[in-house]
């Protein structure tokens, strides 16, 4: 084993490099090693691609390892770190370190933020982007095959009409466009309602991939509303709607580019569009922090998009680099945090700061799941007693009202009924696959898309996962569940903070 020199962390191996060391001498696949240390045989695997691991499997790899004789200290102790990487850590601004956001559950409309594996965009330096999801083909399975996004897109479209917008434009924030399935959804609500109002609709996300799924349907945006500025941000919940970097550091680091649409179809605002792909794989880079583990941006960047021809009409809606205000009309925060996170946590970092930015009249509309559902009953028939969704509506509306302090005496805070607030989304199957099934087999492959979303939203973890795979009983209580119910749906909740109007 490669000998770690005391007192100086610099000169340890990483956790990758003494496992690496630990299967040559013992003359074991890393695979093997995988599956007799923690039942998982693409551990190793995942580390290499930049993966990260929680404590208490370091302490498993470490005991394993010393049962076999072998004399490690695996990188930085659990105590030290949250979350520990396999590989050197990378490069970063230190006054970035502490990033406040909680990124969420479904990664705000439809992005389950999980572990994240690190890998390299087209045209960065490997590492220094990744993607959000240990395996994205579940996030990718659960967008395709339930209907959430289409129904929070609905819910969202029930508060335009409580709004009441003043000029220059209707200003909209989304606290996480996802692939920008809701937003363009959204915004074409919106132009229903109001089709010739000028829009301003800024829209964060960390994610180099759901930025460049969602610029990649706005094309048409831009041809049916032509007095739409469309603004896309990487910053925090914190700096989002006012565009502007809390610290000096960020701050100065700032990128901004404004890119004025030319043409009068929508090929041609779709090919511009494309044309940014580099830029966004270029500049659009982020890493973890060693702290929270949360994703982080190397640089904040604001960009910043709007017809040519419009540009005259829209000279007071484009926002200006270090003027820009927020005072927004709606925010939508549809699962902006992790499910298990306190409520105190979520109404400092995420929610209080947005409301912070509503304007006169302004609502926040917040959406997570809240369980209750056949899906956390197929999570609950694997792991008993299992309660990912701990915090209610009540509580993080609690918390924001505490977090306000005196200024919540500016806003109203709407929870609503049960009848009102939770509201009901189902796995896409066809016509009476599960219903009709009765003692029947029910197909292979909606057994895995309803196991995947079950496990989705109840934001399991890789390493729990890879324990219970290997064995067909996750199926067969899936299966149970399914001709238990006839389908298979699941439950969220949305509440309100509305600021009163002056």
């Amino acid at each position: 084993m490669q000998a770690a020199v005391p007192g100086n962390p610099a000169q340890q191996p990483t956790l990758l490099e003494s496992i690496t060391e630990f299967c040559r001498t013992s003359g074991v696949a890393e695979s093997t090693f995988g599956r007799r240390a923690v039942n998982d045989g693409k551990l190793v695997a995942r580390l290499r691609e930049g993966s990260r691991i929680r404590p208490e499997t370091l302490a498993r790899l470490q005991a394993f390892m010393r049962t076999q004789g072998a004399r490690v200290e695996l990188g930085a102790p659990p105590e030290l770190q949250p979350l520990v990487r396999g590989t050197d850590a990378l490069p970063g601004a230190a006054a970035l370190r502490d990033a406040p956001d909680g990124h969420g559950a479904h990664g705000a409309n439809g992005a389950h933020v999980a572990n994240a594996a690190i890998g390299a965009a087209e045209g960065a330096a490997p590492g220094r982007n990744f993607r959000f999801f240990d395996n994205r083909q579940k996030y990718l399975l659960f967008v395709t095959t339930c209907g959430e996004k289409d129904v929070i897109a609905r819910r969202v479209g029930m508060e335009l009409a409580q709004l009441h917008p003043r000029p220059p434009a209707l200003r909209l924030f989304d606290a996480g466009m996802g692939d920008g399935t809701v937003l363009t959804a959204v915004m074409r609500e919106m132009h229903r309602r109001h089709p010739t109002m000028p829009f301003y609709v800024v829209g964060k996300e960390i994610s180099l991939e759901d930025v460049r799924l969602s610029l990649h349907k706005m094309a048409d945006r831009f041809f049916e509303h032509p007095s739409t500025v469309l603004v896309v941000t990487n910053m925090y919940y914190a700096e989002a709607p006012w565009l502007a970097p809390r610290s000096l550091p960020a701050a100065s680091s700032l990128l901004w580019k404004e890119v004025a649409l030319a043409g009068s179809t929508s090929h041609e605002f779709a090919e511009q569009i494309g044309s940014l792909d580099r830029f966004l794989a270029q500049h659009w880079q982020a890493r973890h922090s060693p702290k929270t583990g949360n994703p982080i941006y190397e640089r904040p960047v604001v960009l910043v998009i709007h017809r040519a021809d419009y540009r005259f009409l829209l000279d007071r809606v484009i926002p200006r680099q270090g003027a820009a205000q927020a005072e927004f009309d709606l925010v939508i925060a549809s699962q902006p945090y992790r499910a298990r996170v306190s409520a105190e946590f979520k109404a400092q970092k995420v929610i209080a700061p947005l409301v912070r930015a509503l304007g006169p009249g302004g609502r926040l509309l917040g959406i997570h799941s809240c369980g209750n559902d056949p899906g956390l009953e197929i999570v609950q028939r694997i792991w008993p007693g299992e309660t990912p969704f701990t915090t209610t509506r009540h509580d993080v509306l609690a918390a924001v009202r505490h977090e306000l302090a005196r200024d919540a005496r500016h806003y109203h805070f709407n929870a609503f009924a049960d009848s009102r607030a939770v509201f009901r989304y189902d796995m896409h199957t066809l016509p009476n696959e599960v219903a009709a099934a009765g003692t029947a087999a029910i197909g292979t492959s909606t057994l895995f898309a309803a196991w995947n979303a079950a496990v989705y939203v109840a934001q399991i973890d890789d390493e729990r996962l890879a324990q219970v795979i290997g064995r067909p009983h996750y199926l067969e209580a899936t299966a149970e569940v399914l001709k238990k119910h006839g389908s298979l749906w699941f439950l969220d909740e949305s509440y309100v903070v509305s600021r009163k109007r002056d």
